[in-house]
């Protein structure tokens, strides 16, 4: 039997690199967001930014939570699941990871003057189109490398696992050619006339995506099972069982009012129970277990909310208003952010203790569930009274104050979470020079 290749040779930090990008995004995005809370405050202060005002900005904050600080944790989820450290193709992760960020760059640029195809995540245009979808081949040329080297030199490496991690591959090969096909604004129109909106189906599908991961989660942070395996086989099979019935729903355009719809949207419900039993079925280390209650409290919350909100009567005065923000920043501020978190901390390991302080996991938490509160309060008064938002009043400020305040305690963590991470990679660094 071969050894392993990546017994007696020193790893290349590629994790470390991956956690620092992803919060230099957040970073970014996050004080982009208070520019933007600030503008809804004082409406006035997009005259001094000339071109560059509210409406360009917006996409800037949305793409940048999303590309940047929502998708670079699950890439240095996916360096770990592909070992891309003890192999070879090491030295080019780094590149890689630049070149994400330098497309991403590239990106914002492109949007605030003004190219944009105008659909929500898909603004890519002009260069930027081509760009970043070269940036994630970039990757997935990395991870195969690593795969590649560690295919006939490793036998530890089962049939299972390199027929999963080759499927793997085969799916995220289609993503580069997806974003630049998807941004293509003759595919579907900005505003589809066509369809009401999202429907029961389309959202248990896309969670659905959501659930997969999470379901794959334990096994690229190399967890083991610590208990029984009833819990493992129950989630797999409400799984198999929820792709079925999406499958069953259909893609047509359908009223959330027919029974159907929010029925099938609710199967998602048991889910508040079984990913806790699920989770906990795995040997965790004990610095990742305050993420992990968190994680799982954002996602107990963003399920139930989510389904009483799209039910007959709710949505209607629910939709278009603040209280739409709020369960947004629910998803990504509170359950995604939670989760990357606690990606991270599994994937960085104990010694390296970038996301270990009380002070900021109650600054972010904290800011978080009050900025939620106030886009729901602001949506209750807002679905009675559609003026609420637009006219500048007392209590309107007050909550908008109230949420630029949030979004602050929320920037002060990452500033303190990316000068842990800056501080953590020197050393890594002289570490391996002094070697």
């Amino acid at each position: 039997m071969n050894p392993d290749p990546s017994a007696g040779q020193s790893k290349t930090d590629v994790l470390g690199p991956a956690a620092w990008h992803s919060l230099a995004w957040l970073l970014i995005a996050n004080c982009v967001g208070l520019l933007l809370a600030i503008l809804l405050l004082f409406p006035g202060l997009n005259g001094v930014l000339g071109e560059w005002t509210y409406g360009r900005w917006m996409p800037v904050h949305l793409n940048l939570q999303l590309y940047g600080w929502c998708s670079l944790p699950l890439v240095g989820w996916l360096l770990k699941v592909y070992r891309v450290d003890a192999t070879p193709a090491a030295r080019w992760s780094r590149p890689a990871l630049w070149a994400w960020s330098a497309a991403l760059a590239f990106g914002a640029v492109s949007w605030l003057t003004g190219h944009t195809g105008g659909k929500l995540f898909l603004d890519w245009q002009g260069y930027a189109r081509v760009l970043f979808p070269l940036a994630t081949f970039m990757l997935w040329l990395v991870l195969a490398w690593a795969l590649r080297s560690r295919w006939s030199s490793d036998q530890s490496v089962t049939t299972a696992e390199r027929v999963a991690k080759v499927f793997g591959l085969i799916v995220l090969l289609s993503v580069p050619a997806t974003l630049y096909w998807a941004a293509d604004p003759k595919i579907y129109p900005p505003v589809n006339p066509d369809t009401g909106g999202p429907t029961g189906a389309s959202l248990l599908e896309s969670t659905l995506g959501i659930v997969s991961v999470l379901l794959l989660l334990p096994y690229g942070c190399g967890r083991k099972l610590c208990g029984g395996k009833e819990f493992l086989y129950a989630a797999w099979a409400l799984f198999a069982f929820e792709i079925a019935l999406s499958l069953s729903l259909g893609r047509d355009n359908a009223s959330h009012r027919l029974p159907l719809q929010f029925l099938g949207l609710g199967s998602l419900l048991p889910w508040i129970v079984l990913l806790p039993l699920y989770f906990k079925s795995f040997n965790w280390p004990d610095h990742s277990r305050l993420w992990l209650n968190a994680l799982l409290f954002w996602w107990a919350i963003l399920l139930a909310s989510a389904w009483t909100i799209f039910l007959p009567g709710l949505l209607d005065c629910f939709k278009f208003t603040d209280g739409l923000v709020g369960h947004s920043h629910m998803a990504m501020a509170g359950f995604v952010s939670s989760m990357n978190i606690f990606v991270m901390v599994n994937l960085l390991g104990e010694k390296r203790q970038v996301f270990a302080s009380r002070w900021a996991f109650a600054a972010w938490q904290g800011g978080a569930l009050g900025y939620i509160m106030a886009m729901f309060f602001a949506g209750s008064i807002e679905g009675r009274n559609p003026a609420f938002s637009f006219v500048p009043g007392e209590m309107r400020d007050g909550i908008y104050l109230f949420r630029l305040v949030c979004g602050a305690l929320m920037t002060a963590a990452v500033v303190y979470w990316l000068w842990r991470a800056t501080q953590m990679n020197r050393a890594v660094v002289a570490m391996g020079q002094s070697k």
